[in-house]
């Protein structure tokens, strides 16, 4: 799978220059790199039949990937709000703070709980870095319906970029398939995420 485009949505402090981003960084995009479809090959190829394949899947190889391979923490609970804001996907400790990653798999309005979620994170200083990982325009058809996409966000930016905190960072990494293909099978609910790194 491939990463299409990185936006720095939110950069307080230096952490964007820091050494600690860097291997964050090579961490998330190796982990995303690895996720390849039918299993076995070396690239990501999904068949483009409309809304015909689970996000689930490809999430979970990321998850596997980034917890296997990068010691990163899985469905993080995170507590910083009078009610808690759910888990997160995947957490890595840099001294007292967490990186928070968020993958994208519901619709659009999951994808602004997503967003504030890390925003409330980084305003409450328990997230140091946060990124969201969402697919792109051209991967959009083939997912499942009404899938929270880069286009249909990407008009709020302006929100979260005027949020005022002392020190924090908010990525998102857009993703998109290597290559189309009606022969490869759909990616169903039911695919082992395990199987596509």
């Amino acid at each position: 799978m491939k990463i299409v485009q990185e936006v720095s949505l939110i950069s307080v402090g230096n952490f964007e220059e820091s050494s600690d981003w860097s291997i964050i960084r090579t961490e998330i995009r190796d982990a995303i790199s690895l996720i390849v479809h039918p299993p076995g090959t070396s690239n990501f190829t999904i068949n483009p039949t409309r809304h015909g394949n689970g996000v689930k899947p490809i999430k979970e190889a990321c998850m596997i990937a980034l917890r296997d391979r990068f010691t990163w923490r899985l469905e993080t609970p995170i507590n910083y709000a009078t009610k808690s804001p759910g888990k997160v996907d995947a957490t890595k400790v840099i001294d007292d703070y967490l990186f928070a990653l968020e993958w994208e798999t519901g619709n659009i309005s999951s994808s602004h709980r997503a967003v504030n979620k890390m925003v409330l994170g980084l305003l409450r200083r328990v997230f140091l870095g946060t990124a969201l990982v969402l697919p792109s325009r051209k991967i959009y058809p083939y997912l499942t319906d009404r899938i929270g996409n880069y286009e249909e966000l990407e008009p709020y930016f302006d929100v979260w970029r005027s949020v005022q905190i002392q020190e924090g960072f908010l990525v998102i990494f857009v993703i998109e398939h290597d290559q189309l293909d009606t022969n490869v099978p759909t990616l169903t609910k039911g695919t082992d995420g395990r199987a596509l790194i």
